[in-house]
């Protein structure tokens, strides 16, 4: 009789509150019921909520401990060595006497500096020699190689090797080949009768010379990434286009540029901050006369490393080197702004 009434309770009971009272079965008596695990209207959802918040926090330091590492490296090995120089730019030093403050003056003096200017107007002009160049050969490069022909592979290792050699060795080599008299390439234009070019030592040709090596190494490595993205590129969107009759020039045009922007704002981004931060190259091929010559090739590194260590001016060599910081930050921040609204991540 006692089992009837129960039974009767709970069929009585309106829709879903009794259901929810006795656990799903109402069978488990009124202990369950009581303090039971679901015991009222919101208890489920409260308990939902801090079950995925926990487990966002517990992904959340798992995310840190990963890039944790990497955290600490980029903290050390980039955010404190500018905030550092960013420092020392502020006093007069020598490396070997104490830093005396001076506040502003290595960039009161700067502003006013010639050969400061000159080193930046050199920078951009080596930018300008190197980037677009290095950009469309790589482009070229990387639709020629992006084939399944015997032996690409081969030849898309070949193109990186250059970008791996040791580029103080490199320098070395190319000054010999760049030798106004005994030079490789002068001795190979002698066949055809032109005269002796004295590359390195005209103050015209030094600086193209010099960024036609800087073309050389870097033009395979650029190559990869854009490899990287014409291989994810969809085949049934170039199929599409032949379907409705596109030419070769219309889909590269049409379909390879527009989602190549994504690798084409990293490659922009990446060359343009390693063209500015060019040094090794322009030491080796100008050595004894550094940035020569009559500073035709003194770009802002080297001038950033004779201040510092021929003049021993640790503090102005800081505040260029700030110079170098903020016009990186300038052009990669307008690199950003440019692509933003230009670039499609997603292919579909």
């Amino acid at each position: 009789m006692q089992v009837i009434d129960v039974s009767a309770s709970v069929e009585s009971a309106p829709a879903g509150r009794g259901a929810a009272g006795t656990t799903g079965a109402g069978t488990t008596g009124a202990g369950t019921t009581g303090a039971g695990t679901t015991g009222g209207p919101g208890a489920a959802p409260r308990y939902g909520r801090r079950n995925r918040a926990a487990q966002r926090t517990r992904a959340t330091l798992a995310g840190y401990a990963l890039i944790g590492p990497s955290l600490i490296g980029v903290v050390a090995f980039l955010l404190a060595p500018v905030v550092i120089v960013g420092v020392i730019s502020l006093f007069r030093w020598n490396l070997l006497s104490s830093p005396k403050f001076i506040g502003l003056a290595n960039y009161r003096r700067m502003a006013h500096d010639h050969s400061v200017w000159h080193s930046v107007l050199v920078t951009f002009m080596y930018v300008l020699f190197t980037i677009p160049v290095q950009t469309v050969l790589a482009l070229l490069l990387a639709v020629l190689l992006n084939t399944r022909l015997r032996g690409v592979r081969v030849l898309r290792a070949v193109y990186v090797v250059p970008w791996m050699a040791t580029p103080v060795v490199m320098g070395e080599v190319w000054r010999w080949i760049f030798d106004g008299q005994n030079g490789a390439l002068n001795s190979f234009l002698s066949v055809f009768g032109l005269g002796s070019i004295s590359w390195l030592q005209s103050t015209s040709l030094a600086l193209p010379s010099v960024a036609a090596v800087g073309i050389w190494s870097s033009a395979g490595y650029t190559m990869l990434f854009f490899l990287a993205g014409l291989q994810g590129i969809p085949e049934h969107l170039y199929e599409a286009a032949r379907v409705d009759g596109a030419s070769q020039a219309q889909q590269f045009f049409r379909i390879t540029m527009p989602l190549l922007r994504p690798t084409m704002f990293f490659v922009l981004v990446t060359s343009v901050i390693g063209s500015f931060q060019v040094f090794d190259t322009v030491y080796s091929m100008t050595t004894p006369v550094l940035g020569g010559p009559a500073d035709a090739t003194s770009v802002l590194n080297l001038k950033i490393y004779t201040t510092a260590f021929q003049l021993f001016d640790d503090g102005y060599a800081s505040a260029i080197a700030m110079l170098l910081f903020g016009l990186l930050l300038v052009l990669t921040v307008a690199q950003v702004l440019y692509f933003r609204k230009r670039t499609t991540y997603e292919q579909g």
